[in-house]
């Protein structure tokens, strides 16, 4: 799926001095004092660059330079800092929050950001009826429970104190929200170069925020490129004068781009080169913590995975630590629940269930296919943090699969068409993933396992299950502020999901990520979203 040869340059206009950049090749300035550019390969291009409406995290880790939020993750871990906002106080019944926000701070545009910025982006966001709500806007409606005059909303209001002080009114209390707001998906926009493209196609394709890069040039399926924001509020950064993500869709190509030195850094490096990277002293190995999940959905709507049976035993058939072995190379965990143990709640008493094709072949036949069935099984073609290499998965999966009946014919789409497809449900089974966004169980119980997102176009609950009970011990667990309270719903759902098995979850990964020994000051973030504004070259 991916391209190997020459990596082709191209012009770049940028700040009105033109200039050459090598997209896969290093800037001819580069190390001169001229210009400092760093080249950042990855396995896909982003989807958009609004990440208010985008779920990728190929879209998502360019925005975070581009955009920023009202608070912000450490470097390291989830743990909330101050952002555009410089500090923050609660009402004890956990319905107010009141922010106080950093002063002189400026669009890329020149147009200032201030309270009145920050209502117009939550209004946009939330509100059907506002005139600058074009789009899905899903992370708002999996965070804060749908929108405007939806039942279970939980944003009441959002008002100008003055011009640096922001009141959010809840309608209920929610524990999650502080880190909720840290998500990248929560960007402050410019309120000028928004009302410029009411239909929001413009902002898409060139967002305008505060953030230490600017947006120069998108050439899509190969490059996106941007600039250092030389008025960032942080004085003395960003480091490098541009950043470009070039896409290399192989992941061996861009391993080889990186050894050539046409790329500085890469994310999607296969498990097995992660030993050839430790081996080479022009290179240093990183190492993402590993918050995410991979797994395969099972799309409860569609037979034969209505059946309780079918779906259990789909689970049997599933030998994870012989994908473990042949995929990963040591780098992830057979994933028992939705969520890691890295992430607070995670229930420790969950029994898995066994590899074990006999007992799969009974339960098919207590499910009323003795002779199995035919099913389409999605994977994804591009290299996914949870999934290296999800055709090679599926075709693994396939042949246990046969074994008890089952005949997979394996589907796949480039991932954007893959994305809307099983966003829309039209999948029976699909590989799938998520990378945490914020810390938090509510981040992947509620938003990939509740009802209320199996809203399309863009379900972030791709296996379209529906618990009644489940859904109520996640509203409880999301509108506690006691986290011991919130550990125990958390435990008790992940018991309910483990039962009606509407996943098979696969791994953990822990990602292992590749950059030339000279460039410091990158660490890989949970998240998948990583701050560049620290990262230098030294020659």
């Amino acid at each position: 799926m991916k391209k190997r040869g020459l990596i082709l340059s191209l012009s770049v206009t940028l700040l009105a001095t033109s200039f050459l950049v090598a997209c896969g090749g290093k800037d001819p300035n580069a190390g001169s004092g001229k210009s400092k550019t760093l080249i950042y390969g990855r396995g896909a291009d982003s989807v958009g660059l609004d990440p208010s409406q985008q779920t990728d995290g190929e879209s998502l880790k360019v925005t975070k330079q581009i955009l920023d939020t009202l608070v912000d993750y450490k470097d390291d871990s989830t743990e909330v800092v101050p952002g555009l906002a410089e500090k923050w106080e609660k009402t004890p019944d956990g319905l107010t929050w009141t922010f106080t926000l950093k002063q002189g701070v400026k669009f890329h545009d020149g147009t200032p950001f201030n309270a009145e910025a920050v209502v117009f982006n939550f209004e946009r966001w939330m509100d059907k009826k506002n005139p600058y709500h074009k789009g899905d806007f899903p992370y708002y409606g999996y965070m804060f429970g749908g929108f405007k005059g939806d039942k279970g909303h939980v944003m009441k209001s959002v008002t100008a104190v003055d011009a640096n002080t922001v009141k959010f009114e809840l309608a209920v209390p929610q524990g999650p929200f502080l880190n909720n707001l840290a998500m990248s998906s929560f960007g402050i926009g410019s309120p000028e170069a928004i009302k410029k493209d009411p239909e929001g196609v413009k902002f898409n394709q060139a967002p305008v925020g505060t953030g230490p890069f600017k947006f120069v040039e998108w050439k899509k399926n190969d490059s996106i490129t941007l600039a250092r924001n030389p008025d960032y509020y942080e004085k003395g950064l960003p480091k490098m004068d541009k950043v470009i993500f070039k896409s290399i869709p192989d992941n061996a190509a861009r391993f080889t781009a990186l050894k050539s030195g046409d790329i500085d850094m890469m994310d999607g490096l296969n498990p097995d080169d992660a030993k050839l990277v430790e081996a080479d002293k022009k290179l240093q190995l990183k190492l993402r913590p590993g918050m995410n999940v991979g797994y395969l959905a099972l799309n409860t709507t569609k037979k034969p995975f209505d059946k309780l049976e079918v779906r259990q035993a789909i689970n049997l058939a599933t030998n994870k630590k012989g994908i473990i072995e042949s995929f990963f190379a040591g780098y992830a965990k057979p994933a028992v629940n939705p969520m890691p143990d890295v992430v607070w709640g995670f229930n420790k008493e969950t029994q898995d269930y066994e590899y074990n094709l006999e007992k799969a072949k009974a339960l098919l036949e207590k499910a009323g296919y003795p002779n199995g069935f035919e099913v389409e099984f999605y994977a994804m073609t591009e290299p996914r943090p949870y999934m290296p290499n999800g055709k090679k998965v599926a075709e693994f999966m396939q042949e246990d699969l046969k074994k008890i009946g089952v005949t997979a014919k394996i589907v796949t789409y480039d991932w954007q068409t893959y994305k809307d497809r099983v966003g829309k449900g039209e999948h029976q089974m699909a590989l799938y993933g998520w990378t945490g966004d914020n810390g938090d169980p509510d981040n992947f119980l509620y938003v990939l396992l509740d009802k209320d997102n199996t809203r399309t176009p863009d379900a972030g609950n791709v296996a379209f299950y529906k618990n009644d009970t489940l859904h109520d011990v996640l509203i409880k667990a999301q509108q506690s502020t006691d986290q011991k309270a919130r550990t125990d719903f958390y435990q008790k759902a992940q018991e309910i999901i483990k039962k009606d098995a509407p996943w098979v979850p696969l791994v953990h990964a822990t990602v292992p990520e590749a950059a030339r020994a000279e460039i410091s000051g990158w660490i890989p973030h949970p998240t998948g979203s990583d701050k560049l504004l620290n990262v230098s070259m030294e020659k």
